[in-house]
């Protein structure tokens, strides 16, 4: 549920709702739990926060059959919440397209662009197994290198080019370059909190993590 309180214009912060009105956190015991007492999570060692190394592309197996062609850089694909609408609403209007170049961009770091040849603003060709997105490159040194953010969600309503690499098809939204992976101790259910929510199996979004390939798109076709 959303626990934060936004009455007269308030800025939305989580779990205000529980603490100002004394709400009981939903878990078993009404508080909040650090230790998950489960014996799910404590199969899959995760009872306690603890770090683990995040997969090797390898084993997330989104490049399996996807070819380099031409200067070609591999990244983790991230898609964080849209920067300049919510989710698919707000964004296709001349203010919104203005600020954000006509288009979703595709956020690299600068000195990744540099390795293929790609400056701000070029358009840029990014697929896997799963789909491809054609759209502008934003380059900056914020983002960190080995990472790659395209800002969901955008609808294919407008600049949506043709993909070489798919046999000149239209390409896609941020969507099609991910797929649903699901950790199976977020899928425990029926036990206090830990329970089936709608939108989401669990606390993380672990559905969205991936590996794409990019390169400069060779030739812009509508």
């Amino acid at each position: 549920m959303w626990s934060g309180l936004t009455e007269n214009g308030r800025p939305y912060s989580p779990f205000t709702y529980n603490v100002e009105q004394l709400v009981p956190w939903r878990t078993l015991t009404g508080r909040q739990h650090f230790y998950l007492d489960h014996p799910g999570y404590i199969a899959f060692g995760e009872h306690l926060p603890t770090y683990k190394p995040k997969p090797l592309p390898a084993e997330y197996s989104d490049l399996r059959f996807s070819k380099e062609v031409g200067p070609t850089k591999m990244l983790n694909y991230l898609t964080p919440h849209g920067k300049w609408h919510i989710h698919s609403t707000y964004g296709d209007n001349h203010r919104m397209t203005t600020l954000s170049r006509g288009v979703e961009p595709f956020w690299m770091n600068d000195k990744d662009a540099s390795d293929i040849e790609i400056e701000d603003n070029d358009w840029v060709e990014v697929h896997n197994d799963h789909g491809v997105v054609v759209t502008r490159a934003a380059v900056s040194a914020r983002i960190p290198r080995g990472i790659c953010i395209q800002y969901h969600s955008p609808e294919r309503t407008y600049s949506v080019p043709r993909s070489p690499l798919r046999g000149d098809r239209r390409g896609g939204g941020h969507n099609s370059l991910t797929r649903v992976r699901l950790k199976p101790n977020l899928m425990v259910g029926g036990y206090g909190q830990f329970t089936y929510h709608f939108n989401y199996w669990g606390p993380t979004g672990v559905n969205r993590d991936t590996h794409v390939l990019v390169r400069k798109l060779p030739e812009l076709k509508w």
